[in-house]
């Protein structure tokens, strides 16, 4: 049997479902809450944000450019009825088609990939804000076609939520960004605490950094909440409730760092399956959006 005959969206479907279970716990737990039809659809274009994210993040430093020069010449090929030769990519055009998904989002996030190439330190946070868009808050908005809401201001909630959920990542993340050279923490802001760089390769919280950590973490709190009101806006209960999950998933990786005196050093902050699973029935019974 020759291998051609194995590429499929079937198969596209299951191959991103596997990359989403590896790379994107959170989200994979969530998803099942989702109908099998909108769970493939967000799978296959989880997959291909991941693979975006690859090939700026790969440890290999050549042909990173190149990389994701393909990823953007493939997402065109899928735009415009150019032959698809992985399973990955025609499971991304069958949702993208069947969703109406604007090409234009896809352009954006492969923008904020580039500023990892680009740029690795922020001065601000209207610069931080604007990676952030680009990374986070685009999937926000891809995501929301694929939920459904018919209110177009249900688009700036998924904005906030998409911001709040990449700075807890930033949060979390710093560790492991700074072994690549890259600090998005606002220089202006770390400077406005008494806290600096050092603190990050020296991994020393002291009261500065500390002091630091707790204004980042009460941003993305604000940010978190000015995403709720849109959650009432996207269309099903079971939509709702992955939107929910997500929500208080991740806001609760800034509570472990909180419980962890701010020690973002000592290990990676993350919920357990015991106390995801505890959060998701106390969306459940709670009800409130749903």
């Amino acid at each position: 049997m020759r291998c051609s005959e194995y590429v499929s969206k079937e198969n596209g479907f299951k191959i991103a479902e596997i990359i989403t279970k590896k790379y994107a716990k959170t989200f994979y737990f969530s998803s099942r809450f989702l109908s099998k039809e909108k769970r493939e659809a967000a799978f296959s274009i989880y997959a291909i944000c991941r693979m975006s994210d690859e090939s700026v993040d790969n440890e290999n430093p050549r042909g990173k450019v190149q990389r994701l020069r393909k990823i953007k010449e493939n997402i065109h090929s899928a735009y415009n009825g150019v032959k698809l030769e992985s399973s990955v990519w025609i499971s991304f055009k069958e949702s993208v088609d069947k969703y109406k998904i604007p090409e234009q989002y896809f352009d954006e996030l492969i923008d904020g990939m580039q500023m990892d190439l680009d740029k690795n330190r922020y001065q601000n946070m209207e610069e931080l804000y604007n990676y952030c868009y680009k990374v986070a808050s685009v999937v926000g908005l891809i995501m929301l076609k694929i939920l459904s809401s018919k209110d177009k201001c249900a688009e700036q909630y998924a904005i906030n939520l998409g911001i709040a959920m990449q700075l807890t990542n930033i949060i979390r993340d710093i560790k492991e960004d700074f072994a690549r050279d890259r600090i998005y923490l606002p220089q202006n802001e770390l400077k406005k605490f008494g806290a600096s760089e050092d603190n990050i390769f020296n991994e020393k919280v002291d009261e500065n950094f500390r002091s630091f950590l707790k204004f980042k973490i009460n941003q993305a709190r604000q940010y978190y909440a000015k995403s709720e009101a849109g959650i009432k806006m996207i269309g099903d209960m079971r939509s709702r409730l992955v939107v929910l999950t997500m929500k208080e998933l991740y806001s609760g990786i800034l509570n472990s760092i909180e419980k962890e005196g701010y020690n973002v050093f000592y290990k990676r902050a993350h919920l357990s399956n015991i106390k995801k699973i505890m959060s998701a029935l106390k969306i459940i019974f709670k009800g409130g959006y749903l």
